[in-house]
């Protein structure tokens, strides 16, 4: 059996049915093969970043292993920030690029490129196999590592000369299965007993609460505990939880920072599955754990006592380690519930005026319940997170973590093929719509029903408001001459709408657009001067100019 063939074979014994990425000489052999595989479904995008995008989506939302593929040389760099993306987000991707023939190495060939070390410092691995023999280890030795211990993505370069080699003795390996890490149970009781003694305290929830919602819930109920999330959980807890208060962190909201700060009065802090990065944290604000008693829950060990002390660490699984906390604090706390008064932030309400704010509450209004929004990275991405009400666990999908512009729009098509009964909305932006907007032909070619919502302010907002605040001035060179992307759209032969005011904006023309059988374009134009809920994020930018 040839090398490519063999590795196209294990990855389909680990789950894998799509492979994303752009065919090229150098992986001429993977793409050959793939013609007579019809279990795995090549989807050739428009831009390697756009694939790796894909690929950490489908991982997250059909929780198995998923697979970017590029060339060697600018397809294998086009594909490293893909990786940074799925390593904050700790998805299992293997990302396979091409290699120049092994007896060309180091001869100045055509896209030569040595991969391995640049992908080492975004993956749990990353090597390069140049002997048809070592193959099948390797192979077995990344998906393990990418499916093991805290999950995340490998890198695997394959020379085009050994990809058509023969491999002898070739026998697939068993699927790679990856043991879940469970909490030791002396420190999951001290734990316990220490969450009852002290009575009082707050959930903040990060995005390792993702498959463990309900034990996440129902814990914050027998304490009676108020929950307050990062940006990047946003999406896990329905807004109309009791216990919710809302999200802390960049472009939070202000009844879950006066929670936060308002010290001992919760004197346990309670962090379930957040690394407690800048986003997460409000810029580091040390009210979190400020004269507080500190728990952290995670699955990754170098988490822990980071930037924040903690006094007691919970290494495991969250889907193990919640459910056992639970049991513990049931088996141990004499009342079953503790009646508890929680500030909640108030629902937002849009209006009439022709705002991002209002606009953007209308689409939700206009939506089903069950749809998914991956949200891209700009200006508007502080209006989701300020405003947007959750009606559904795993229906707000964002990387506000690594930032990375158009992410938002290859998530949107790794979603819909992760689960295609679900509504998928993409809110992006003019600025992410010219870096990878071109994949509403991936979705058009796929026949994916996606409505994407192109907030088009002819500025890169984030930047433009940003110096304003900072600065008190912006160049000239942030805005740029109004595009009509309705009109591009339109070109590729798909159905679009332009929004210039609110009367534009209709309830039965978004949902025309969302079911009319595959992608279509709502584009809306508006410049709107307003400041964005960004401002603590201004602040600390502006303290490196004093």
């Amino acid at each position: 059996m040839k090398a490519a063939r063999l590795v196209l074979e294990y990855l389909k014994q680990n789950g894998v049915n799509h492979i994303f990425g752009i065919p090229a000489g150098s992986v001429n052999a993977f793409f050959d093969e793939l013609t007579q595989m019809d279990d795995i479904t090549p989807v050739v995008t428009k831009h390697e970043g756009a694939a790796g995008y894909m690929a950490a989506a489908y991982a997250k939302y059909t929780n198995h292993l998923s697979v970017a593929i590029a060339c060697s040389g600018p397809g294998g760099t086009n594909l490293v920030t893909g990786a940074a993306n799925a390593m904050r987000e700790h998805l299992p991707v293997v990302f396979l690029t091409g290699a120049v023939p092994v007896s060309t190495i180091g001869l100045n060939a055509s896209q030569e490129l040595d991969a391995a070390p640049i992908f080492q410092p975004v993956t749990k691995y990353s090597v390069a196999v140049n002997d048809v023999k070592d193959v099948v280890a390797e192979i077995t030795k990344a998906v393990e590592i990418a499916l093991s211990g805290v999950p995340g993505p490998v890198h695997v370069a394959l020379p085009i000369d050994v990809q058509h080699q023969q491999v002898p003795d070739a026998t697939l390996p068993a699927p790679a299965k990856r043991s879940l890490i469970t909490p030791e149970a002396e420190t999951l009781a001290r734990v316990a007993d220490e969450l009852i003694a002290r009575d009082t305290g707050y959930i903040l929830a990060g995005q390792g609460i993702r498959g463990a919602v309900d034990s996440v819930l129902e814990l914050a109920e027998t304490l009676g505990w108020p929950i307050v999330t990062t940006p990047q959980a946003k999406g896990y807890i329905p807004t109309d939880h009791p216990l919710l208060v809302g999200v802390y962190g960049f472009a939070g909201h202000e009844a879950a920072s006066e929670l936060v700060a308002s010290g001992n009065a919760r004197n346990v802090a309670l962090i379930i599955g957040s690394s407690l990065g800048e986003t997460a944290t409000n810029n580091y604000n040390a009210s979190i754990t400020a004269d507080r008693f500190t728990v952290q829950l995670d699955f990754d060990a170098s988490v822990f006592n980071r930037k924040y002390e903690v006094d007691e660490a919970l290494l495991g699984d969250i889907t193990l380690s919640v459910p056992a906390l639970v049991e513990a604090v049931k088996a141990k706390k004499q009342d079953s519930t503790t009646s508890l008064s929680v500030n909640k932030q108030a629902p937002s309400t849009g209006g009439d005026d022709y705002t991002t704010k209002n606009v953007l509450i209308a689409l939700q209004e206009a939506l089903p319940a069950s749809t998914r929004y991956t949200i891209d990275i700009g200006e508007f991405m502080s209006y989701m997170i300020n405003h947007h009400q959750v009606k559904e666990s795993y229906t707000y999908e964002i990387n506000v973590h690594f930032g990375a512009m158009g992410s938002g729009i290859g998530s949107a098509i790794g979603s819909k093929l992760a689960e295609p009964e679900r509504p998928v909305v993409c809110i992006t932006g003019d600025g992410c719509f010219f870096m990878h907007g071109m994949e509403l032909l991936t979705a058009k070619e796929h026949n994916l029903p996606i409505l994407f919502v192109i907030m088009n302010n002819a500025r890169l907002g984030m930047v433009y408001h940003g110096h304003n605040l900072q600065f008190k001035r912006t160049h000239t060179s942030f805005e740029q001459e109004p595009v009509n992307i309705s009109a591009m759209a339109a070109a590729m032969g798909i159905p679009s709408h332009r929004v210039t005011e609110m009367a534009d904006f209709t309830p039965d023309k978004v949902n025309e657009l969302l079911n009319h059988g595959g992608p279509a374009v709502l584009e809306v134009f508006l410049q709107d001067n307003s400041t964005p809920p960004m401002g603590d994020r201004v602040k600390f930018l502006s303290s490196f100019g004093k």
